[in-house]
């Protein structure tokens, strides 16, 4: 059974200190920022701006820290080489069909 956790969401590190990420807090082990899109609740590819919050700002780079005041940290699972098999799966099958 996996385990919902605020997590980075570069490599995986579980964010561990109670209440929300600062805009200055790093990962410990990749020292990717955690104040990002990519760590909110709000954070939706398919919305306007990536993000369901229509009183949020846009925010162009989703993976580097910013001043959102609506950030609030995701509790989710931690899919990283899963997505990361997705991706390389997805860019070979382009490979295969443009011949490349």
């Amino acid at each position: 059974m996996s385990t919902m956790t605020r997590h980075c969401h570069k490599c995986g590190t579980v964010y561990a200190l109670e209440g929300t990420a600062g805009r200055s807090e790093a990962c410990e082990r990749c020292n990717a920022d955690l104040h990002v899109c990519l760590n909110c609740t709000q954070y939706d590819r398919s919305s306007a701006h990536q993000c369901r919050d229509r009183r949020a700002e846009p925010v162009f780079d989703k993976g580097s820290a910013n001043f959102c005041e609506w950030f609030e940290f995701a509790r989710r699972e931690f899919k990283g080489a899963e997505k990361d098999a997705r991706e390389q799966k997805a860019r070979d099958d382009i490979k295969r069909l443009l011949g490349g």
